[in-house]
């Protein structure tokens, strides 16, 4: 399974003590759907049942949006 996410900012986040949850550790989000960016916010359990080989587009961007299958990435440089 694959993911197209929009994202907008154009520089990193630093992360610090502040950013650890009770056990210690910095969660970053890999989905791309977290409110929480660059930290996770579990958005990610609305993934558990994509299929391998699809693409899926999550209406903006958000884990409560209404998901569908696309067919390909298209970038607006191409």
């Amino acid at each position: 399974m694959a993911r197209e996410v929009t994202h907008e900012e154009r520089g990193p986040t630093v992360l610090d003590e502040s950013d650890m949850g009770d056990d210690d550790l910095i969660y970053v989000c890999r989905c791309g759907l977290s409110d929480t960016q660059p930290l996770c916010d579990g958005s990610h359990n609305a993934t558990a049942d994509e299929e391998d080989g699809v693409v899926y587009k999550y209406a903006n961007d958000d884990a409560d949006g209404e998901r569908r299958e696309i067919d390909e990435i298209v970038y607006e440089n191409e």
